[in-house]
């Protein structure tokens, strides 16, 4: 079970061979890397489920390996996204193995041993977030991590201090842990080394990013949306050959904006950035980096409240909206998208 997702296994995977699973949508949400927050999104799920799916298609129509194998109907058949009749929640995948990290505690600060990766492991999930970033919305971590010193320059490939709203000449590429108690971004050299990949597999590994992202920009600009940046996952299927796993091209991996307003669960993040619970989330991590505690929820007092009704009837319809408008198909009886970010717009102008 996940924060926003629970995952059914229908078949485990061994050493040598995928198993198959099946991801379950929920309406859950999360934001700051809490895990399930106190409200549900009324037809999140569903809509995710049909963008992933639209999305992993045209990846794989691209010769882009997944783990897709299609989404289940309402008469529990296993079908491609057309031959769909009405929304579904439940999307069938292929399964390889996760080998967490172990995490231990030297000099006082948190560590994780990853010598379980190396370049003759295969049938896993690397380890990491894979980032790319088109442009630099108002929110992107990148401005507090320049701020902090934590990235340079000259390491995203920049020539300049880039404000809030700028597009990139061409995109930067990102990684992140994703399997450790916090994600935190790291070099390049570093993701090689923990993932235990060859320099052409993180060759491969950028080679795929440009793909994926080049595939979303054009899927969202169809439906008039700009895609400012996105993660993806990568695994290693039983040949050692790297596929996109996870979900791809959604609201919860993607950043998209409309005449630059945010179209993503930022809407949410921009809401609860204004609560103490947000800004005691942010204590918390910064200490538990520094002490050596693996879990800094614990350090967290305040519990996150609920989205205000209006908030939340307006994020579940930005969700529905935009899987009609990125999939060209009307799966939910909701305003056009355009309507709703204007109210959306409304509401935080107050």
């Amino acid at each position: 079970m996940g924060s926003v997702k629970d995952l059914e296994v229908i078949r485990k995977p061994t050493p040598e061979s995928m198993g198959v699973g099946r991801f379950h949508f929920s309406d859950r949400y999360s934001v700051f890397d809490w895990g399930e927050m106190p409200d549900h999104i009324e037809g999140k799920g569903a809509a995710i489920c049909l963008m992933g799916a639209y999305c992993f298609e045209m990846l794989e129509r691209r010769g882009i390996k997944t783990h897709y194998r299609g989404l289940m109907d309402g008469k529990g058949r296993i079908v491609h996204f057309d031959e769909l009749e009405e929304p579904t929640n439940i999307m069938e995948i292929n399964l390889v193995n996760v080998y967490r990290p172990k995490a231990y505690v030297e000099n006082g600060k948190l560590k994780y041993d990853y010598s379980i990766y190396t370049p003759n492991l295969k049938n896993y999930l690397l380890p990491l977030e894979i980032i790319y970033r088109n442009g630099l919305p108002e929110g992107s971590s990148i401005f507090k991590r320049l701020e902090q010193g934590l990235v340079t320059l000259k390491e995203l490939g920049l020539d300049h201090m880039p404000k809030p709203g700028e597009r990139l000449a061409k995109p930067i590429f990102d990684v992140s842990t994703k399997l450790e108690e916090s994600d935190r971004y790291i070099t390049w050299e570093e993701a090689q080394r923990i993932a235990g990949l060859t320099e052409q597999e993180v060759e491969e590994v950028k080679s795929i990013l440009l793909k994926v992202d080049e595939t979303i920009t054009e899927i969202a600009g169809e439906a008039g949306l700009v895609n400012e940046d996105g993660k993806i996952e990568l695994a290693f299927d039983p040949e050692r050959q790297l596929m996109v796993v996870d979900v791809v091209g959604t609201l919860d991996e993607c950043r998209f904006t409309y005449n630059g307003f945010h179209v993503s669960k930022e809407v949410a993040r921009i809401y609860y950035r204004r609560t103490e619970w947000a800004k005691e989330v942010d204590e918390a991590k910064k200490k538990s980096r520094e002490q050596g505690i693996e879990d800094w929820k614990t350090l967290v007092k305040t519990k996150p409240p609920k989205l205000e009704p209006k908030l939340k009837t307006l994020i579940s319809q930005m969700y529905m909206a935009t899987a009609n408008e990125i999939t060209k198909r009307r799966f939910f009886e909701t305003p056009k998208l355009a309507d709703i970010l204007k109210d959306l717009q409304t509401y935080f102008q107050h």
